[in-house]
This record gives structure tokens, C-alpha cells and sequence, in this order.
């Protein structure tokens, strides 16, 4: 995508901070937003779905750590942190808490701007692969399924059963439509497989397991 189309959160209680890099990426071609603590942060959030959050640690209200955790229960959108000279505890936090990234300050705008560019980069290579439904999300490229950030243990044909729900989002699909679609055309089993590795599926995704509604005499659709 283009610079363009992007729009940042920036998140720094000092004015001075956030003024310069409202400039400095406003002259890339960026839609910069801005919020001077936690509370501010989460509401401009959630109200804008920015493409990025530059988010720092030390805040009045609420600060970076609390705010990022606050982030990681609604979007993988990339979180990159702004950290003081030398914390080196600081860092190690904010990766734990979900941050993909982060700059020690005081920075240079080139430093910041290339480490910018190159988190979009990743963020585009992975989109693909990474679905999120309300507190579900999956990554499909590491085969993991994630609800309200705790993992859930899936085996093979419950996690292929939940792909081929979720690519089909909203559209009901029968029981032999799944069947051929996860066990394969070849199969020879019954379609109450289906319906057991259902009632499966749906104890391990706890309270995400409401997605997966039953179209009675049909099948079942994957609905948020």
C-alpha cells in the first residue's frame, strides 16, 4: 500500500515529541493522529482502526505497557514503542506485551521513518495469513488459534474445519460441502464426523465457540 492510505496513532505525553512526528510523517505522506496519554490512545483506537500505533512507555493516566495490552485484545495492528536510553526492562516489557517493535530515545527521524517503512513491510507479508473475528484470531501460517490472546490447542482437522468456516464467513455451508472440503472428496465416513468435530471445536474456542451457528437440517456458518 501507500504511504498515503496509512494513518499512525501517535501516543507521547510531550507535545514537542508528537509535534515532530506529526511533521516529519505527515511529509511522508501519512495520516498522523495524535493522543497524550493511555485513555486518549484507546479512544482515538478505537475510533479511528489506525494502521499503526507509535506508542510510548511513560505516560500520566495510563501508561504505554497497560495501553498496548489494551490494543492486543482488539486489533494485531503494529505497535511500535518508544523507550528511554538504556531501559533495557522497558523493551524485553513491551515485546512480552505484544509490541513489535521499538526505538530508544532520543532518535533520528531517518532511524524512525526506516523502522516505520520496514513494520508495514511485515505487517503486508503477514495480513494474509492472520484472520481476526471479534476475541478469535487465527494465524494461519503457524496453524495457531488465539482467544482473547490465550492459545487454544487445536488438532488438524478441527483447525482446518475452522478455515474452512471462517474464509467462508456468513455463507452456510452443509455438511457435505465441509466434509468434502476438510476430510477431501474421497472420503467415506459419515456426516455426523462433522457434527462431533463441531461440538469439539466449539468447547475449545469457550466463548468464541458462539461464532459457529447451526443452520438446523443444513449445516453451519461462521458468524461474528
Amino acid at each position: 500500500m501507500k504511504p498515503e492510505s496509512k494513518t499512525i496513532l501517535i501516543v507521547d505525553d510531550e507535545d514537542r515529541i508528537r509535534e515532530m512526528l506529526k511533521l516529519m510523517l505527515e511529509n511522508r505522506g501519512y495520516n498522523i493522529f495524535e493522543a497524550s496519554n493511555g485513555n486518549e490512545a484507546l479512544q482515538a483506537f478505537m475510533a479511528l482502526t489506525p494502521d499503526m500505533v507509535i506508542l510510548d512507555v511513560m505516560m500520566p493516566e495510563m501508561d504505554g505497557f497497560t495501553c498496548l495490552t489494551e490494543i492486543r485484545k482488539r486489533s494485531d495492528c503494529p505497535v511500535l514503542m518508544l523507550t528511554a536510553k538504556g531501559e533495557d526492562y522497558d523493551q524485553v516489557e513491551g515485546l512480552k506485551k505484544g509490541a513489535d517493535d521499538y526505538i530508544i530515545k532520543p532518535f533520528t527521524p531517518m532511524i524512525l521513518a526506516a523502522r516505520i517503512e520496514a513494520l508495514f513491510r511485515r505487517s503486508t507479508d503477514n495480513q494474509s495469513a492472520k484472520l481476526i473475528f471479534g476475541d478469535l484470531r487465527i494465524d494461519e501460517k503457524a496453524r495457531m488459534v488465539y482467544i482473547k490472546n490465550k492459545s487454544a490447542v487445536l488438532n488438524r482437522k478441527e483447525f482446518d474445519l475452522l478455515i474452512a468456516l471462517t474464509i467462508n464467513e456468513r455463507i452456510s455451508l452443509s455438511r457435505d460441502q465441509l466434509l468434502e472440503k476438510v476430510w477431501g472428496y474421497d472420503y467415506l465416513g459419515s456426516d455426523s464426523t462433522v457434527d462431533t468435530h463441531i461440538n469439539r471445536l466449539r468447547i475449545k474456542l469457550n466463548e468464541c465457540g458462539q461464532y459457529i451457528k447451526t443452520v438446523h437440517g443444513y449445516g453451519y456458518k461462521f458468524e461474528v
